[in-house]
């Protein structure tokens, strides 16, 4: 049987001969639990066309994807492919009908190699009975190249970068000749180069007629990109935009329902007194290179640079999860040099960390379960009785949920079910409570919508007022200049730039990390 591996030139000849929808879907209604997800939504797509599909976390973006990926089914409503109606009622079906859905958390299986995992799904030649991958290798590397894939066919997909892993999901989008590809914050974990990259395919693939679904809470990419925009809101669809005269504002408040200020300005705190913590020289070959800076106590002090540079790895080092080969660090003054993640939560660290859905939540565990983690010793019965006091928790977890304004029904309610902005406030709330000297936050509003970025902005600079020193790292340029007194531009494992005052600026940022990365 034959590959099916669709090339880049083969797409150009697949260019649309009509500008009717590819696909339709009409008054969707879906309930979970009696909550109402969907609310009789309603999209079209056009072959060629950039999609962009944006709203506020819980406005439905996920659940309407689930339902035209056949991974849920709506309660109402109609989808029509090429103006005939049709049930999607498993992936296999939507796939068998060219539509493609890459997650932002890839679905490629790490210890298989990158030519197994394009392959994936995908019919394949044999030669005596046995799959013939030299042949099917024959056949990919061509769109392999033409996408930038630059690891080799036979490399495990563990060993590739987000960026990497991202250009295999595409390729084997094409490889099932998708005509729709559904790409679910595709840039969240990019590198600015690597965005661009990325920009670029997707600029390719709409030329070629394959429509394309933009799903992103970064405006500036979606009206880069995109030739029309939906929002939804509240599980409706509120609005549906052409791109032309279309501005971020008009967007932000189509999402948010009110005029929302797009950045914030902020009082600079200059550090004074002594620092709560100290770094000297801190190195672990090869991705830090004798780090060294002060945090002070009441100041939010950003970490910024590329993917890559090293800032989440210099993390792993100050909260006792790697191990440092030379350097020092004080808290306080005192000597700090944590064996393990115990030890730095002893002495008064706490950590938001950047996979919070993996390194940072239970997410089949109850809110309260998952707001309790880092508060234990304070919540049981007695010193004497050390069990859990369900009274307590439960207290402690109300309290937190009013003070943060975590949308939820219940606090027995399972975490993995709230949106990814009130997750985030889960973990930032579980620290809340336990209140830490030092609170590090790696990528706090990765993934979150505009409104919640805002809130968990505003939730940051509060503690910093109330006398925590915090740390921010975050790779998106724009964010640290809405959020710290100072920040620290890594490039190659080093500080590179030391931003201050009026001198915090996006420009600023982009410009040191490319510099640096050339030094």
């Amino acid at each position: 049987m034959g590959a099916c591996v669709l090339a880049m030139n083969d797409l150009k000849t697949a260019a649309p001969e009509s500008t009717l929808p590819f696909l339709t879907a009409t008054g969707i209604w879906k309930s979970f639990g009696g909550a109402q997800a969907l609310k009789g939504v309603s999209l079209d797509l056009r072959p060629g066309e950039v999609h962009g599909l944006v709203g506020a976390n819980g406005a439905g973006k996920s659940t309407l994807i689930k339902v035209l990926a056949g991974l849920v089914q709506p309660d109402r409503g109609e989808i029509q492919l090429g103006g005939k109606p049709i049930v999607i009622d498993t992936p296999h079906k939507a796939t068998a009908n060219g539509m493609s859905f890459i997650h932002q958390d890839v679905a490629l299986v790490p210890s298989m190699t990158v030519l197994q995992n394009i392959m994936l799904g995908s019919p394949k030649k044999t030669r005596f009975g046995l799959v013939d991958w030299a042949a099917i290798a024959r056949d990919v590397a061509p769109l392999a190249k033409r996408l930038g894939i630059r690891a080799s066919l036979d490399a495990k997909v563990m060993t590739l970068s987000t960026a990497e892993s991202w250009m295999v999901s595409i390729c084997r989008a094409l490889v099932h000749k998708a005509r729709l590809i559904v790409m679910d914050e595709p840039t969240a974990s990019l590198s600015v180069g690597e965005c661009e990259r990325l920009f670029g395919i997707i600029e390719d693939l709409s030329r070629s007629g394959v429509a394309i679904v933009y799903v992103s809470h970064r405006l500036d990419e979606v009206l880069r990109l995109c030739d029309r925009v939906t929002v939804l809101r509240d599980g409706s669809s509120i609005a549906n935009f052409d791109r032309a005269g279309l501005s971020q504002q008009v967007l932000v408040e189509a999402i948010v329902g009110h005029r929302e200020q797009v950045g914030t300005e902020i009082v600079r705190r200059v550090p004074a007194g002594q620092p709560v913590l100290s770094i000297s020289n801190l190195t672990r070959q090869p991705k830090v290179r004798g780090i060294s800076f002060s945090l002070h106590r009441g100041e939010v002090l950003g970490i910024g640079g590329l993917v890559g540079a090293g800032r989440s790895e210099l993390v792993k080092l100050i909260y006792g999860a790697d191990r440092v080969d030379t350097g020092s660090m004080t808290i306080d003054g005192q000597p700090f040099a944590p064996r393990n993640s115990t030890q730095a939560y002893r002495a008064g660290i706490g950590l938001v960390p950047e996979e919070r859905r993996s390194e940072g939540l239970l997410l089949t565990k109850s809110i309260a379960f998952n707001l309790s983690l880092a508060n234990l010793c304070s919540l049981t019965l007695s010193s004497f009785l050390p069990m859990m006091s369900s009274r307590k928790r439960n207290a402690m977890s109300l309290a937190t949920v009013a003070e943060l304004a975590i949308k939820t029904a219940s606090i027995h309610a399972p975490v993995g079910r709230l949106s990814g902005g009130n997750q985030q406030k889960v973990v930032i709330g579980r620290w809340l409570r336990r209140g830490p000297r030092i609170l590090i936050l790696d990528e706090p509003t990765r993934g979150v919508d505009i409104g919640a970025r805002a809130e968990i902005h505003r939730l940051i600079r509060k503690l910093a007022e109330n006398g925590m020193a915090v740390l921010v790292i975050s790779s998106e340029p724009d964010e640290l200049p809405d959020l710290c007194d100072r920040v620290l531009v890594m490039a190659e494992g080093k500080v590179v730039t030391e931003l201050a005052g009026d001198g915090i600026s996006r420009a600023a940022i982009v410009a040191a990390s490319y510099v640096g990365q050339a030094a």
